[in-house]
């Protein structure tokens, strides 16, 4: 048993810097302590990740059936629509998780000390003095350290039953709500140009369809900045089913209205856009209603709802999601400017190869979740194995991906349209949506590892380095090899991404000095 605590030895320290990503690699599909941790956190969370983009994938078989003119402006609008959430709500998500994560794992540590009830009256002094992140551990004191913090199991029981006062569940909902108004009102407001900008001019007859799409479904901005909040929120109480509950029941609402509204009411795109928004508030709802049952969302005063605690943090990753949604955004923008062909063709292929590399992202989540408790209680054994077994996941679930997508996608890209133009562009990028599942799942993965140890600094000034080296690719692969080129630059993008988490863990640098000694 003592020797299933301790995830690494003292020799696997000190030898080659991948070890990690091979310790114990024989487990990766064992259901232990851990593997059940991270399938309860990860597996509701891919299927409520999905969720949505599985939804984005209807709206597209459903638009697609009245023209490729209008799959493709509904595409352009939906990837800005989405791109401009990333950055409005990405940093927000990320932070909330780990500090939600790290100030329930020291709440259910200590309910009754001090710090517990500093946490309980929303005094966030513990926390911001705290180092969460040790520059330098001793291993030999881990092993006896890694239970001493927790109290009895009456003690956790009692705090489950509670409405905690979490003052970051606070800050996150505020937060949201503010920047979805924003979102909105930026959105409605710079239609025409934003889509000029994505290569949809004037007198494109795509224009007056993803003008009227993009308007319309930016009304839902607030709702989906609050529930992608509230999201965040649950994922650090490592409650991931009920985000889940609550997508499936928006989603399935959006794909019973998209038929009515759009061939029904013969209200073609605006129908889709409208069945979209009516979804989004209800998952907000929902979420906002089974919060209230766990949290106290009105803390002692505003100066206990952290602000300053998420900006410093939030804009570090502002920088990262701003560098990742400009590669994505501009790719869409170059397939746009070879015309309504080659951009409803890359549609499809991108819901397909967000939709399933997004699988991944449930183990991001359940690693950033497990990673900022371990980190908050200084169990660097549990960090340490955590990451490797997340790590491992991430590889097998990608390249079972590849497989699926390089087999199914042909038969599958004849639900989304019946032009033969299009479709064979499809068949084109199939090679690509599929040989890049296992490098965009480890990727993903990559990026929750650094979340959940809070290594917003590296994550931010590395995908900003990888970004500049992406865009030039993206720039000069299109203008010489057209929509192969957008692909191959893609596929560099997210390679480069892997590499970028790969070398912060390998090299031992960062909160992952502690491997060294």
């Amino acid at each position: 048993m003592a020797q299933e605590e301790d995830p690494y030895t003292s020799t696997e320290r000190k030898g080659s810097p991948v070890c990690i990503f091979f310790k114990d690699a024989r487990l990766v599909l064992k259901l232990d302590e851990l593997g059940t941790e991270i399938a309860q956190i990860a597996l509701p969370a891919a299927l409520a990740l999905t969720a949505d983009p599985i939804a984005s994938l209807v709206d597209t078989a459903f638009i697609g059936q009245i023209g490729p003119v209008e799959l493709a402006a509904v595409g352009v609008s939906i990837a800005l629509f989405n791109q401009v959430s990333r950055i409005a709500i990405f940093p927000l998500v990320s932070v909330t998780t780990s500090f939600v994560a790290e100030e329930d794992a020291i709440g259910r540590a200590s309910p009754d000390s001090q710090e517990g009830e500093d946490l309980e009256t929303g005094s966030t002094a513990n926390i911001e003095t705290k180092e969460l992140i040790p520059q330098n551990g001793s291993t030999e004191d881990e092993g006896a350290q890694k239970l001493q913090p927790f109290s009895s199991s009456l003690d956790i029981a009692k705090y489950d039953n509670e409405r905690r006062h979490i003052p970051s569940a606070s800050s996150a909902l505020v937060i949201g709500g503010i920047l979805g108004l924003i979102q909105a009102i930026f959105l409605i407001s710079g239609a025409k140009p934003l889509l000029s900008f994505m290569g949809v001019s004037s007198d494109s007859p795509m224009l007056n369809p993803a003008q009227e799409y993009l308007t319309l479904r930016s009304l839902g901005a607030p709702a989906v900045l609050l529930s992608l909040a509230m999201q965040g929120v649950f994922r650090g109480f490592k409650d991931t089913k009920t985000p889940l509950y609550a997508t499936v029941a928006g989603d399935v609402t959006n794909i019973i209205l998209d038929p009515i509204f759009m061939f029904v009411f013969r209200l073609g795109v605006s129908g889709a856009a409208i069945a979209h928004v009516i979804s989004q508030y209800l998952i907000s709802i929902i979420l906002f209603w089974r919060l209230m049952q766990k949290v106290d969302l009105l803390p002692p005063s505003i100066k206990h709802l952290q602000f300053g605690r998420f900006l410093k943090n939030g804009f570090l990753l502002l920088l990262r999601v701003i560098a990742v949604t400009f590669c994505v955004t501009l790719a869409a923008s170059m397939a746009a400017r070879q015309g309504s062909i080659p951009m409803a063709a890359f549609q499809v292929c991108l819901q397909v190869w967000l939709a399933t590399s997004l699988l991944a992202d449930g183990l991001a989540i359940a690693g950033q979740a497990i990673l900022a408790s371990a980190f908050a209680r200084k169990d660097y054994g549990r960090a340490t194995a955590t990451a490797s077994r997340v790590l491992q996941l991430g590889l097998v679930l990608g390249l079972m991906l590849a497989v699926i997508l390089g087999l199914g996608l042909h038969v599958g890209a004849r639900l989304f349209t019946k032009d033969t133009n299009v479709l064979h562009l499809i068949s084109i990028g199939i090679p690509f949506v599929a040989a890049t599942q296992p490098i965009n799942s480890l990727a993903f993965v990559f990026d929750g590892i650094n979340f959940g140890a809070s290594d917003f600094a590296y994550s931010a000034y590395s995908m900003v380095t990888v970004a500049i080296v992406s865009i030039f690719c993206l720039f000069f692969l299109s203008s010489s090899h057209g929509y192969v080129g957008i692909w191959v630059a893609l596929t560099i993008y997210m390679s480069l991404r892997a590499f970028a988490g790969f070398w912060r863990i390998g090299t031992r640098t960062g909160p992952w000095n502690f491997l060294r000694s």
